[in-house]
């Protein structure tokens, strides 16, 4: 039997907005409890299938990589929860003015991505670090936890101006080199300040990589031409070049990279990767400049992984270079645009211990990830 609405006595309480809210709000607890969810970080390449994701080279060659994925940002983390009540949430969530993609209220951060991701690393819990100097940051993609974080606080007086360069300390600890700010920060692995140095030495650090063993931290100065060695404590220890050209010196070097007792570094405007011991002593340099897919006119990340194979990220042409151990050119990846495979001035470049190759994507504001297949 139906109630005609009409016929409600008048003394019968006139349910009032802030009664409904509150039913409203009840029902939303009871959905929830009966509705597990979670944010899942997503690479955005699960549900393709083998055959349709890229490989490089290209068929009938060996594959020796394969397109694994992109960063993005928040659009990394979708929520995934039991179809059960699903129907009755996305009413609820109508109704109240919730997300209705997600079932969250919209929080600030929610709708940040990466702008202008400039290089990064991947921490001994796997989670993957990007400094962002679109918007003065470094980015933390927390696979394991389902969430993404932002790292704002340079020191503890100073937010980042312009982080680029980013590499793993001590005890769980984070290097970031602000190039504005003319320091090294050091933070730990939640993002707090520990502390800085760098102020009247260096005039526009770059890149940086760390030497575990010796604990030592190699900074590039791109306005001095030269490379900074630290103790872990900011003291200063060598430096490494010179302004010039000749074996050793060099030209605006930007990024660097430390893998197998070596040094690598990025000497851009000398369109070259020039290669060091770990004391600085000059061992060989490759790369020439030119029109040809392998030469370098701008080379500016630079990375190591685990077989000896060399990455240089050439930006001006939008390629990801592959050299092996000596600095023989093997093959290249990219090509100006913003399809899959594509960059549009690429930025740097790093590799984890799964085999991962990740390029900061940077004017298309994302992080391409390449899966090393093997093979030499």
């Amino acid at each position: 039997m139906t109630t005609d609405p009409l016929m409600i006595p008048a003394f019968a309480p006139r349910p009032s907005p802030h009664g409904t809210l509150v039913l409203l709000l009840a029902l939303l607890v009871v959905l929830a409890g009966c509705a597990e969810t979670r944010h899942v970080m997503r690479y955005g390449v699960e549900e393709w299938r083998a055959e349709r994701r890229p490989f490089w080279p290209t068929p009938p060659e060996r594959p020796r990589y394969s397109f694994a994925g992109q960063l993005i940002g928040w659009e990394n983390f979708p929520i995934v929860e039991e179809d059960r009540q699903q129907k009755g949430k996305q009413v609820l969530t109508w109704l109240v003015g919730l997300d209705p993609e997600t079932g969250l209220g919209r929080r600030e951060d929610e709708s940040k991505g990466l702008q202008r991701p400039q290089t990064g690393m991947v921490d001994a819990e796997g989670r993957i670090l990007v400094t962002d100097s679109g918007q003065n940051v470094v980015m933390v993609f927390d696979e394991a936890a389902g969430k993404l974080f932002t790292w704002e606080a340079a020191s503890k007086r100073e937010k980042f101006v312009s982080p680029v360069g980013i590499a793993p300390g001590p005890d769980r600890s984070v290097f970031v080199a602000d190039s504005e700010l003319k320091r090294v920060f050091r933070l730990n692995r939640d993002g707090e300040p520990l502390g800085e140095w760098g102020a009247g030495l260096l005039q526009r650090p770059t890149g940086l990589a760390r030497d575990p063993e010796r604990k030592v931290l190699y900074v590039a100065d791109s306005q001095s031409d030269n490379i900074r060695m630290f103790s872990d404590e900011g003291t200063l220890l060598e430096t490494i070049g010179s302004p010039g050209s000749a074996p050793g010196a060099f030209n605006g070097p930007t990024h660097v990279a430390f893998a197998n007792q070596r040094l690598y570094v990025a000497d851009t405007l000398n369109a070259r990767v020039q290669v060091f011991d770990v004391r600085g002593k000059y061992l060989f340099s490759f790369g020439e400049r030119g029109i040809r897919v392998g030469n370098m006119v701008r080379p500016k990340g630079v990375a190591v992984d685990g077989e000896g194979n060399i990455y240089v990220v050439e930006s001006l042409h939008d390629h990801l270079l592959v050299f092996d151990k000596e600095g023989r050119f093997l093959l290249p990846i990219g090509g100006t645009g913003k399809e899959v495979g594509q960059f549009y001035l690429p930025s740097g470049v790093w590799v984890d211990k799964r085999g991962r190759v990740f390029v900061a994507d940077m004017f298309n504001g994302r992080v391409k990830i390449l899966q090393f297949l093997g093979g030499s």
